[in-house]
């Protein structure tokens, strides 16, 4: 493990959580806004990628006073625009086989934020033949089935097979290498994210496919870097963080922290970053929230926080 690493972490750890925090209003619910939210990927999803970026940062405890002191702050702005997990209920309430009012949940329920209702609603729709089957991407049902373990929720009559799971996922094939494409990298990144919580189990995947990925992986980080898809990089090097013998290269963190406005704000491709602040937020959230992980996570685990 190259400790190298680690001042780089924290330094793209905190300035992405201070552009988080500084530019937060802008993910602020409209003011009309109902369950339904008929565009949830524009005014509701980014409250959950902020809060799974700052429970990451409470659950690791690694990056420091002020940033523990702002991650907090986070999910409680987010958690207050939520309803404190109303408006989660009424949504699952609605719509029963929608996964994203548990999804967004666990962030929270991770950081210790319980809405007990909600809770007993998740418990009985995740144990559904119904919700099991629903046609989604197989990485997506490893998504509910680690946002059921995360919030507790997961002891139901029917257990999430985790092997089979995975098994049916592009990653789950042993896929040719080379034939690695956008869609399929951001798939393949979000199989191990959800195996492995998120780095919290690094022994999550089946079986090796930790040696697997790692094999492939700098390969495939060097590939998006060169064309300049910097988010793409950075969850591919959240994917090295959370194998069994993490990959924190020097040069990868490097090259990450160079990108990284001095802002906090961390760009999601070579293109230039335009200065309307509501563009610039819609635009560059996601990547910085990315940012934000990936350094949480390199950090935790260039100082042995995890085995």
């Amino acid at each position: 493990m190259d400790m190298s690493v680690t001042p780089l972490a924290h330094q793209v750890t905190s300035k992405a959580l201070t552009w988080l925090h500084t530019h937060r209003e802008h993910g602020a619910l409209p003011a009309d806004s109902t369950a339904q939210l008929a565009e949830p990927d524009s005014v509701y999803k980014p409250l959950g990628e902020t809060a799974l970026a700052a429970s990451l940062v409470v659950r690791e405890a690694v990056a420091g006073t002020q940033e523990l002191r702002i991650a907090r702050e986070l999910l409680d702005f987010c958690w207050e625009q939520l309803g404190e997990g109303a408006m989660l209920h009424e949504r699952l309430l609605r719509y029963p086989m929608m996964s994203d009012p548990l999804e967004t949940y666990t962030h929270f329920a991770r950081s210790g934020y319980r809405h007990r209702a909600l809770e007993r609603l998740v418990a009985h729709t995740t144990s559904l033949r119904s919700a099991r089957a629903a046609e989604v991407l197989p990485n997506r049902r490893l998504a509910v089935a680690n946002a059921a373990r995360v919030a507790g929720l997961d002891r139901g009559p029917i257990p999430f097979d985790w092997d089979a799971l995975t098994r049916e996922t592009w990653l789950g094939s042993f896929p040719e290498p080379w034939l690695v494409d956008w869609t399929n990298a951001y798939n393949m990144t979000h199989t191990v994210f959800h195996s492995t919580d998120w780095g919290r189990l690094p022994d999550g995947l089946a079986a090796g496919l930790g040696a697997y990925v790692g094999d492939w992986l700098p390969v495939w980080t060097d590939i998006w870097a060169e064309i300049g898809e910097w988010d793409l990089m950075a969850e591919l090097m959240i994917v090295g963080s959370c194998l069994p013998e993490p990959r924190c290269d020097a040069g990868d963190w490097e090259r990450l922290a160079s990108l990284q406005h001095e802002d906090g704000l961390f760009p999601r491709d070579a293109q230039p970053v335009g200065d309307d602040p509501g563009e610039r937020f819609s635009d560059q959230h996601h990547p910085t929230v990315v940012a934000a992980v990936a350094g949480t996570l390199a950090l935790s685990r260039t100082l042995g926080s995890r085995p």
